[in-house]
């Protein structure tokens, strides 16, 4: 599939001699008729601005571009991923920014001009720390309106996980409060150069627009807390938190006999509402 009048992808990558970097966590997804599906889920429209995280040869870039975004942000950690980013914005005069920067040091808020949306092929070697971050800033609702990102299918199960299954824990609680997050589709490791050794997912999700009276302090600390002896009752576990325990199971309507796996998100957030 061509989306544009640009090169084909993988004349890109060699061209630009841009081999993947394991300490990067690249994996490039070359296939643009995945790209572009990739974009259509994120649903860039007119006077929307798209912040893409690790674009590296620029695959994704060109689908958003070429679904309507209005205007691209770009942030590139890799110096090598510049020129073909240029390329791209040359093809697409006044839509494509390129930050040459760590994702990791990013002020994201700052970047927003008018509704945004956040997507992104993540590096696996950072991916679960910026989505934490992007859930845990102040004030809420965030300045996103959305977040499409493409993950390790075992973190994309951590994230839309429920209470009972083996995948439930602090991940899966604080997507489940601050988001409604379903797995969009799955993207076998042939799509990407090189292949990684698992499958990747594509993550929607979309903010709440409530904290529903509870603070991101006081919710990690109880799930930290709970989840960190996972297998042990709450009773148990909650005592990490030094404070007394009975006002908090009866808070939340516990006997104290429940593990954290089985505990839903809304009870966690009565936790944490007792524990202020």
């Amino acid at each position: 599939m061509q989306i544009d009048n640009l090169p084909p992808l993988r004349d890109v990558i060699a061209r630009h001699d841009l081999r993947a970097r394991k300490e990067l966590g690249q994996n490039f997804l070359r296939d643009q008729n995945l790209t572009a599906r990739v974009a259509r889920g994120a649903a860039p429209r007119a006077g929307d601005t798209v912040i893409e995280v690790g674009p590296g040869p620029g695959g994704l870039t060109r689908a958003l571009l070429a679904e309507g975004a209005d205007r691209v942000i770009a942030i590139e950690r890799d110096e090598r991923a510049l020129p073909a980013l240029a390329e791209i914005a040359a093809a697409y005069p006044d839509r494509l920014e390129v930050i040459a920067g760590d994702a990791l040091d990013i002020d994201y808020a700052e970047l927003a001009k008018g509704p945004v949306k956040l997507v992104a092929n993540l590096p696996y070697n950072i991916g679960t720390e910026l989505l934490t971050r992007w859930l845990t800033i102040e004030p809420w609702p965030p300045f996103f309106e959305s977040l499409t990102l493409m993950f390790q299918r075992e973190v994309a199960e951590r994230i839309v996980a429920r209470p009972g299954s083996e995948a439930y824990g602090r991940l899966g609680v604080l997507c489940g409060w601050r988001t409604e997050a379903h797995i969009a589709f799955n993207i076998g490791r042939e799509a990407f150069t090189p292949p990684p050794k698992v499958t990747s997912s594509v993550v929607h999700l979309k903010p709440r627009a409530t904290t529903d009276g509870v603070s991101v302090r006081d919710l990690e600390a109880v799930t930290r807390a709970a989840f960190g002896q996972r297998r042990k009752m709450v009773r148990q576990s909650l005592k990490s938190l030094g404070v007394p325990i009975e006002p908090l199971l009866a808070a939340a309507g516990l006997k104290g006999s429940e593990r954290a796996e089985t505990l839903s998100v809304a009870t966690f957030l009565a936790l944490a509402r007792a524990r202020r």
